[in-house]
């Protein structure tokens, strides 16, 4: 963007007339930066002074709260002339990201950057730095500044995570002494469970941008997917023995990253090694951090045409000074210092690039519109499950991706199931993306089958398809074609109209049919599940199916039909009333294949034995997917649980062993219900009472090792025949086990680690693997051989009660859709 000089000095002149207002974060805060961290609602007002200071230059933005209250910003920093036409702005680089106009003068239209704070809570230097990019860009001071926002508008998030930094701050400010200890072994450098990195429910927000799970990542990215920029930098603190990292970033890129995304990471990288080698500061570029898993932040920003950047500060857990395994003393000014120089060289690289980054841009999203990326053009999901078809539906809306449904149309494609080219049939309901859109690499992204992994040193899972992610028959078509409708035809008929039916009948399979269960429960409402199969008045139902008999009812529940009408219409679930029960098929409901499900009385475990992440995936899911208030109690106490009280016990991933005792296997004789996930399995294993045994592997005691082929230069690498960093596999489920209902035959779960278990004598083997399981994702040689065949879901029957045991996690990331179902089934099903 040219701008003449007398138009260059009018925007000095109208920066310092404000400057004198702005008051720099030293100023407002009281102290120098770097000599405290700043609680949240401090950064909050200086945002807040400096937007009201200079309102010509500065639109802040409040997009959101977080689970505890606290606001969430964005502040939008550009010359007056570009903040006074902001709309208009926003406006073109819609139609830009549309791959369909030409109306939008590239010259008069200055590049988004949009930079991201602290999504991890305890990497708290970053907030601290984004006080000084707001002043240094809006303050007038900086003369190159000014210049460069010409060219630009620069968006700045100070927090993405404003719980789990208040976490992490205020325990260390709680604990710092009036000088701080630069030992790392001194408490303030060590912090208590759960820590701050993640946000109040402990999830890791920068693993949710494509999932949208919580609230914090809903808001922000409604706010980023309207803008779309053209830069975005994800600011970030790793353990601090580490010198900077900033981009170009490691293998494995995917395929449908384009050359010009890659090129211009370079441009970037080169430009703040230019700053780093002028001050002899040490960084790495290009041997971590990868750019494959689609929902961190500059994965899911390339994906959606960005040039989407990492930059890495050591220093989680420095606190405000600490001395590193070389004996070097770091800062908390010095990575304040750091970050602030990649923030300002981003900024100057982007208004200095700023004709190519936009015609890149458009480029990007016309090359969406006019070839789709990847070898297949269309996707059609079955509604196989209606409520999990719908629950991807709202993912695709939230991602703005566009979807159809049905379509007049035979075709072939790969099968998700088979992993064949089989013969299909598109019905009214079924739901279809056509990759031609200006969403298509996203799109591909999340649909493909199989995701192309050119390194295993990838830093997080390495397989997410939805379909088998969602647990719907789909198939991949190479052929491009759209449906005709643009929305559902449900049927929504409820037989409600009977007086004095026999029974009324509610679906199983989903959490919204849970929740169903748990409100009729709340009512003292009994409720009876079929075991098996029936077809009533010439209509089939599936096992599972929820049966609510009135007379049985109305001994206690005088107005029970009220009820049943009441829940239904709350949660939108059609339910059907039945005169008799002399089934056409099956058994009649007088047998006991319909038995009474009992009422949990929940409780989770939680404390320093257990992973923070996986604690927190069971409370929300318990909280916000069933609206349950779970007990929480401590591993100590473990031993001391009362049946009355809790009649089921979630062990997430973690270490028990010290807490397993009598006293637990004493309540689970009694009627208890434990469920051991992940690690927590291995906390039992040879602990009297607890059967469940780990498959060894068996090695060949006459076979002669071979000499190791390992280079020293590949000292640091993973070794890639025992590398599983995260894909899916198929369990074949016992059908007939309520474990399998609203699932059928099979299950795909994802599979992070090697261990698996030895199939029961004695018990329930409800889940297993064969060497057909594996359908997407790096395993390698080794640990394909030890996957082979073995138990991931298991039952144990302990006096009157059951332990539940899950080798993977059902509730990955709170997005793992079908695993939701499961763990529907493990707490409410009777077995």
């Amino acid at each position: 963007m040219k701008k003449s000089l007398t138009l260059s000095l009018f925007l000095l002149i109208s920066f310092l007339a404000v400057q004198a207002q702005i008051k720099s974060p030293d100023e407002f805060l009281g102290y120098e930066l770097g000599n405290h961290f700043t609680p949240h609602h401090r950064v909050v007002d200086y945002f807040r002074q400096a937007a009201a200071a200079s309102s010509s230059n500065i639109k802040l933005v409040e997009y959101g709260k977080t689970n505890e209250g606290r606001p969430l910003l964005a502040a939008f920093i550009s010359t007056a002339e570009n903040i006074a036409r902001l709309d208009q702005i926003k406006a073109n680089n819609t139609k830009l990201a549309s791959g369909t106009t030409n109306s939008v003068d590239l010259a008069l239209q200055p590049a988004i950057v949009w930079l991201s704070y602290n999504v991890h809570g305890n990497e708290a230097n970053s907030t601290e730095t984004s006080m000084k990019m707001l002043y240094t860009l809006a303050s007038g001071k900086n003369a190159e500044a000014n210049q460069w926002l010409q060219n630009t508008v620069v968006v700045i998030d100070p927090c993405l995570n404003p719980d789990g930094r208040d976490r992490y701050v205020n325990y260390f400010n709680s604990v710092v002494g009036k000088t701080p200890n630069p030992d790392p072994m001194s408490r303030e450098h060590i912090e208590p469970w759960p820590g701050g990195r993640a946000n109040h429910y402990y999830f890791d927000l920068n693993r949710d941008w494509a999932w949208q799970t919580q609230i914090e990542s809903q808001q922000r990215l409604a706010l980023y997917n309207e803008w779309m920029p053209q830069i975005h930098v994800d600011f970030h603190e790793q353990g601090y023995n580490e010198p900077y990292y900033f981009a170009p970033a490691a293998e494995p890129v995917h395929q449908d990253i384009t050359p010009w995304q890659r090129n211009f990471q370079v441009v970037v990288g080169k430009n703040n090694a230019k700053y780093f080698d002028a001050q002899g500061w040490g960084y790495f570029t290009k041997e971590r951090f990868d750019l494959l898993y689609p929902s961190y932040g500059d994965t899911y920003p390339l994906y959606n045409g960005s040039i989407g950047m990492t930059y890495e500060q050591g220093g989680i857990r420095a606190g405000l000074i600490v001395i590193n395994n070389e004996g070097d003393t770091l800062t908390l000014k010095d990575r304040i210092a750091h970050h602030f120089t990649t923030g300002m060289s981003t900024v100057e690289v982007s208004s200095l690039n700023h004709d190519k980054l936009l015609a890149e841009y458009v480029k990007y999203f016309r090359q969406e519109l006019a070839t789709a990326p990847g070898i297949y053009k269309t996707f059609v999901i079955k509604p196989t499950n209606l409520s999990r078809q719908k629950k991807l539906a709202e993912l695709l809306t939230k991602n703005k991706i566009e979807f159809s449904y049905g379509a007049d149309k035979s075709g072939k494609g790969y099968d998700y199931d088979t992993q064949k080219e089989e013969s299909f049939t598109v019905n009214r309901n079924d739901l279809i993306v056509n990759v031609q859109q200006t969403r298509a690499v996203l799109a591909n992204v999340l649909l493909e089958p199989k995701t192309l992994v050119t390194d295993s040193n990838t830093y997080d899972i390495t397989a997410w398809a939805l379909p088998y992610v969602y647990g719907l028959k789909a198939y991949a078509s190479k052929e491009s074609f759209k449906g005709r409708f643009s929305s559902l035809a449900e049927d929504q008929s409820s037989a409600m109209d009977m007086d004095k039916p026999l029974a009324w009948l509610f679906s199983w399979g989903a959490a919204e049919d849970v929740q169903v269960l748990i409100a009729l429960q709340k009512e003292n409402v009994r409720v009876r599940q079929a075991d098996q199969p029936f077809t009533v008045s010439g209509k089939d139902y599936p096992a599972g199916t929820l049966i609510v008999l009135r007379v049985e009812n109305e001994k206690s529940n005088q107005a029970i039909k009220d009820k049943v009408v009441a829940i239904a219409t709350r949660f939108k679930k059609p339910v059907q009333a039945i005169a008799s029960g002399l089934v056409d098929k099956g058994k009649d409901f007088g047998s006991n294949v319909y038995p009474i499900l009992n009422e949990p009385k929940i409780a989770v475990v939680s404390g320093s034995e257990v992973s923070s992440l996986a604690f927190g995936e069971v409370w929300f899911y318990l909280e916000h997917d069933l609206n349950l208030s779970p007990g929480i109690i401590n591993a100590k106490d473990i031993n001391s649980l009362d049946i009355g009280k809790i009649n089921t016990l979630i062990l997430p991933d973690g270490s028990y062993g010290s807490f397993i005792g009598d006293g637990l296997v004493a309540w689970l004789k009694k009627g208890g219900r434990l469920i051991l996930m992940e690690d927590a399995i291995e906390s039992v294993l040879d602990k009297k009472g607890f059967d469940i045994k780990k498959k060894e592997v068996v090695v060949n005691k006459n076979a002669k090792p071979t000499p190791s082929k390992l280079l020293f230069k590949d000292k640091d690498k993973d070794d890639y025949d025992y590398a599983i960093p995260g894909a899916i596999y198929r369990i074949n489920l016992d059908a007939s086990h309520p474990f399998s209902y609203g699932l059928g035959k099979w299950y795909y779960s994802l599979k992070t680690d090697r261990k698996i278990y030895v199939p029961f004598v004695e018990g329930w083997n409800v889940g297993q693997v064969n060497d057909k399981s594996l359908m997407a994702g790096v395993v390698g040689k080794k640990v394909r051989e030890e996957l082979k065949t073995g138990l991931l879901i298991g039952v144990q029957d302990l006096g009157k009660g059951q332990v539940v045991y899950l080798a993977n996690d059902p509730l990955f990331r709170n997005f793992w859709e079908s695993g939701k179902t499961l763990f529907g089934n493990i707490l409410f099903c009777n077995y």
